[in-house]
């Protein structure tokens, strides 16, 4: 599914987000945070909540579902023992025991999606700079590119802890560019939801959005895009037609 709404020929360098558009990572996410809430205690949270919840780094996904979980008192009788239980009080832990749990599965329940081999290794041939820019830390990104071999596909790899901020700030995609040596306006950001495509209009990217990734819940085609692609093996061609 393509709209021909902007010129992609004269692309000189690719920027990919990496959860929910190269690799499909939800049953990381999914093992690493039931671990982490029965760590603390706390009941599971629904897999539907954690896909809608993906996109916007680790630290607002932990504080997001911890906040779900005592708005709704399923914290196993200490929400009544307890009435000042905040985030803030059970972050810390939180966040230790995710971390802990995520590096020990990074990948193991993660698949590269298809097309997105096909896609990098045309680029790769082609000579075309690339890099990698998720909201994801950077330790658990360049573990994950390393795990399904496709690190040596990029030149630069930032996470959300790269810099001061991350998407839908536009921040990371400037400086991005900056590594790459390359105009924002010919440097095409290829991302899976309205944080990728917010942050590519803010820095003065094009982007294209992948239709299967992980949107907050939302239809991504109703985000302004370049293109939608249903799987990336389409993209070279948008990027070479004349």
């Amino acid at each position: 599914m393509v709209s021909p709404l902007q010129d992609l020929t004269q692309i000189e360098a690719v920027i990919f987000d990496l959860d929910g558009t190269m690799v499909h990572t939800l049953g990381d996410f999914q093992v690493a945070l039931h671990r982490t809430m029965a760590d603390l205690d706390l009941p599971p949270v629904s897999n539907a909540l954690i896909e809608q919840t993906i996109g916007k780094g680790s630290e607002h996904l932990i504080r997001t579902l911890l906040a779900y979980q005592i708005t709704r008192s399923e914290v196993k009788g200490v929400g009544q023992a307890c009435p000042a239980l905040s985030v803030d009080a059970l972050f810390d832990r939180a966040w230790q025991r995710y971390q802990h749990h995520y590096l020990q599965i990074n990948g193991q329940f993660a698949d590269v999606y298809p097309g997105v081999l096909e896609a990098l290794q045309v680029f790769a041939e082609q000579g075309l700079p690339m890099a990698c820019l998720t909201n994801k830390p950077l330790s658990f990104a360049l573990a994950l590119l390393k795990e399904k071999s496709l690190d040596h596909f990029f030149g630069h790899v930032f996470g959300g802890d790269s810099f001061e901020r991350k998407k839908p700030d536009p921040l990371p995609i400037l400086k991005t560019c900056e590594a790459l040596g390359t105009p924002m306006a010919r440097t095409l950001m290829v991302g899976d939801s309205s944080n990728d495509a917010q942050a590519a209009h803010a820095a003065g990217c094009p982007v294209v959005l992948v239709t299967y990734g992980y949107n907050h819940g939302q239809r991504v085609q109703d985000t302004p895009a370049a293109a939608w692609l249903d799987s990336l093996a389409a993209l070279p061609a948008h990027l070479s037609a004349v």
